[in-house]
């Protein structure tokens, strides 16, 4: 419940309980949240999560990487990168260049 329910302390955790017929101290209920790690209701309440983090910004998360491949040239077969960018929440993909070295102006 107080994962679920970040804003939920712990006499609200004891009064979901008891509706559901189960009977518990709310120090039982803060000892049980301390012994696997969960904060007081003020600081969980505060904090975002990483999924919650995804969720509220998945439409302007942009991934990036590159990825190799091979070019005929004059001096024969060269291996080139390609950098390229995907747009998460539409899985648009966008080559931004190719070069036969990486130089500083794609790592910075």
């Amino acid at each position: 419940m107080a994962e679920e329910n970040r804003d939920w302390g712990y006499r609200r955790i004891e009064g979901a309980l008891s509706n559901l017929g189960h009977e518990l101290a709310h120090s039982t209920i803060a000892q049980i949240l301390k012994r696997h790690g969960l904060e007081p209701a003020p600081e969980r309440s505060r904090k975002t999560t990483w999924k919650e983090f995804l969720s509220r910004h998945w439409e302007l998360i942009v991934a990036s990487d590159f990825f190799t491949v091979e070019v005929w040239t004059r001096r024969g077969l060269e291996r080139w990168m390609v950098l390229f960018f995907i747009d998460l929440s539409t899985r648009k993909v966008e080559i931004a260049g190719i070069a036969r070295l990486v130089d500083g102006l794609w790592i910075s």
